[in-house]
């Protein structure tokens, strides 16, 4: 009996504390440039201008640079950024079962 209460006290525990630190997250914060341009902070490290003509101008010209494209959206393979990665058109691009008597 106390160790099945000491097992809901130590889960109780360990929800609480995940709780805690979902909560701790910071916000999204405002500044501005040394041009006077306002943009939004994220607590990942990205950021983006307020006005939205300038972020579009802004995604325009990043989406110029490849490196900003090392994996598309439709790529499958992959984990963690290891492992070959097939892109749409290769021929092993859904490929399905490799198992004989599934084809």
């Amino acid at each position: 009996m106390l160790k099945h209460l000491l097992l809901v006290l130590v889960v109780w525990a360990g929800l609480s504390a995940v709780n805690v630190s979902y909560a701790a997250e910071p916000a999204p914060v405002q500044a501005t440039t040394q041009n006077g341009e306002r943009v939004v902070l994220y607590p990942n490290g990205r950021w983006e201008f307020v006005d939205a003509a300038k972020q579009a101008e802004a995604k325009k010209i990043a989406d110029t640079y490849p490196e900003n494209h090392l994996r598309p959206e439709a790529a499958q393979g992959g984990w963690m950024g290891l492992g070959r990665t097939v892109m749409p058109g290769d021929k092993d691009y859904n490929r399905g079962s490799l198992n004989p008597k599934m084809h």
